[in-house]
């Protein structure tokens, strides 16, 4: 099923990810690519900003492929599944959503 609404994507989203291997992947990468975009445009170098969303990505995505077997939401709902990856990480430290 397609989902129409954030709301029915989310549930898919959180599917996408039961394992905990891929949680902490996907919270390392969320974590390292946000530190890289903010350590470049602080810094002013480039190729920290542009890092970012790659290796952000990597970890991501050795997650789906390596640990959970699936194929990533990024491909089909970018924007939300970008959105998602800091709502879960923010989950996951405030104790909401197990790791």
């Amino acid at each position: 099923m397609k989902p129409g609404t954030y709301e029915e994507f989310w549930p898919i989203y959180l599917n996408a990810h039961r394992s905990r291997g891929n949680r902490v992947l996907h919270a390392i990468g969320t974590t390292v690519g946000t530190g890289l975009l903010l350590a470049g445009l602080a810094l002013r170098r480039w190729d920290l900003a542009l890092a970012a969303p790659v290796v952000g990505y990597a970890f991501a995505w050795a997650g789906h492929f390596g640990v959970e077997g699936n194929r990533p939401a990024t491909f089909g709902h970018p924007l939300w599944s970008f959105y998602s990856d800091f709502r879960m990480l923010g989950l996951m430290l405030v104790g909401k959503l197990r790791i």
